[in-house]
């Protein structure tokens, strides 16, 4: 189901999750330019959003997107890895409107911009704060590695970013 949900795309790996302990069934590593129709897809397959966070990382910002299906079993984590110094993504709240409060207040938090949201104002912080509380000191940013678990790795390219360096390279694969 979910190699043919996201067929196409770019994405850089897909880990079986095991939801007892994750609450998820998948963690889908997709780069920055596919999240659009990624949630696109995720949208017309009848799931719905349920949360939007950031992990402030080493490596970058995590942006995690949570999505469950009302009919179908198996929440389906959507990862994007974005720059600290190009902290931005493209608003998904186009196709689930849901996800407008979730951006601002991820934008409060870390900084991060959404392109599109139609209402970009603070969420919860006054607008004239310019601290966000949840950005780390980068000396203190932990690795990627440490802090996600991607689950039992069923596809990723050679360069997925969060493959431990003694781990054997899976096959570069286009989906």
């Amino acid at each position: 189901m979910i190699d043919t949900l996201f067929e196409g795309l770019a994405v850089q790996c897909v880990g079986r999750c095991d939801p007892a302990k994750t609450g998820l069934a998948w963690s889908v590593f997709l780069a920055p330019s596919e999240l659009l129709a990624a949630a696109r897809r995720l949208y017309e397959a009848l799931y719905f959003i349920e949360d939007l966070t950031a992990i402030d990382a080493r490596e970058g910002y995590l942006l995690v997107y949570h999505f469950d299906h009302m009919d179908k079993p198996g929440r389906v984590a959507l990862r994007v890895l974005i720059p600290h110094d190009a902290a931005a993504l493209p608003s998904i709240a186009p196709v689930f409107q849901g996800a407008e409060w979730h951006e601002r207040e991820t934008t409060d938090f870390y900084g991060i911009r959404f392109d599109g949201n139609p209402n970009p104002v603070p969420l919860l912080l006054p607008p004239e704060m310019t601290d966000h509380p949840l950005q780390k000191d980068p000396e203190k940013r932990a690795p990627l590695a440490t802090l996600v678990a991607v689950g039992d790795i069923v596809r990723s390219t050679a360069d997925f970013f969060l493959l431990p360096p003694e781990a054997p390279k899976p096959e570069a694969s286009g989906a």
